[in-house]
């Protein structure tokens, strides 16, 4: 397994639409080798969710997971999720303002409008389907992971850029 290179805001990969991935690929050793090392990846920098798209791989993948994470100490556990082929619906036109940050903006935080609750239809990484509600926090992460394998990031979403902070100001003057 290994730790991935993460692409930071201004390289191209992070706004070109994701490819779908095929049955047959998501079969293969060599992508499945490849969701290990995002999980990796997205472990090592204390990440919540990751697209393959943030690791160069211009791929409709995601990966997801909240438990004890330093970023996000006070959000509610997601187990260990792999998206393959995402579609999210709103389940309604209810939405939260709440903070973001992203592993390709590194060290900033911003306030970002999000659906609170969503239906997601997937593949998991054996190629199972997958259909169920996510609300709040991990609807907001899965709408991040879906807007990067869209070519987007959360300051697309952002609607007043006076909140976009770095870390220590976050903290220091904005964190609740």
């Amino acid at each position: 397994m290994a730790i991935l290179k993460v692409a930071r805001l201004g390289h191209p990969v992070l706004r070109k639409m994701t490819e779908a991935v095929t049955g047959s690929e998501l079969r293969s050793q060599a992508l499945q080798q490849f969701i290990d090392d995002m999980i990796l990846t997205m472990k090592e920098y204390d990440g919540v969710g990751l697209a393959a798209d943030q690791v160069h791989e211009s791929k409709q993948i995601a990966v997801l997971e909240v438990a004890g994470n330093p970023r996000y100490p006070n959000k509610s556990d997601v187990p260990l999720t792999v998206l393959v082929n995402p579609k999210i619906t709103p389940l309604s036109e209810e939405t939260e303002d709440d903070w973001e940050g992203c592993l390709s903006v590194p060290d900033m935080r911003g306030l970002v409008p999000r659906h609170k609750s969503i239906r997601v239809e997937a593949w998991d990484r054996k190629g199972k389907a997958l259909d169920f509600v996510a609300e709040g926090f991990h609807a907001r992460v899965i709408q991040h992971e879906f807007d990067h394998l869209n070519g987007k990031v959360y300051l697309d979403r952002m609607r007043d850029l006076s909140t976009l902070a770095f870390l220590t100001e976050y903290a220091r003057y904005w964190m609740k």
